[in-house]
């Protein structure tokens, strides 16, 4: 997709620095689900020499969890995530915008919620060196501070998002194309 011309100031700094924070969670995120082939490709060898990891479950759940959580900005950035525009699609631009920007704000003050919920589990956890049951003994705040982590993410970008909304600013990205289009 091509990129859109860059907002300059302040405010074009700030959304930089969002959309910078996440590229870098998804690329984080891809590096993840690469992690989980190799580590499956290395079980489904080390199965036919009658061996195992035993770890391979925990492995991957950390793993999804964390390439689903760190990749909700880019992926909300791209159009993404599933979104219904059955009644909004029917809105002018201005008061789309506006109602756009509600529902971001919605979306953000959840997001922002569970993220600092999730990032006090973590700090408790890491407090307490809690440790997943399983030989590996994973220390339990790895995975819930990547998790808070990406919904941090996401949460500020949704920020940026109701900010171009109710400024009428340009995003990072070019917009997906809407039904109407095609």
């Amino acid at each position: 997709m091509s990129e859109a011309k860059p907002v300059a100031g302040p405010i074009g700094l700030a959304m930089r620095v969002v959309w910078g924070l996440s590229q870098a969670a998804a690329i984080i995120a891809a590096g993840l689900v690469a992690a989980m082939t190799l580590h499956i490709l290395l079980e489904i060898v080390l199965r036919l020499l009658d061996r195992s990891t035993f770890v391979l479950d925990e492995m991957v759940g950390y793993a999804v969890a964390g390439a689903t959580f760190l990749s909700l900005g880019y992926a909300f950035e791209h159009g993404a995530l599933v979104r219904v525009g059955l009644l909004i699609d029917r809105f002018s631009d201005r008061p789309r915008r506006l109602i756009e920007a509600l529902c971001g704000l919605l979306t953000c003050a959840i997001a922002a919620g569970i993220a600092q919920v999730i990032a006090k589990t973590a700090l408790r956890s890491f407090e307490r060196g809690r440790t997943s049951s399983s030989i590996a003994e994973i220390p339990l705040w790895i995975p819930e501070a990547i998790c808070a982590i990406g919904l941090g993410i996401f949460a500020l970008q949704v920020a940026a998002y109701v900010l171009r909304q109710l400024l009428g600013l340009p995003g990072p990205v070019a917009a997906p194309a809407q039904p109407s289009d095609l």
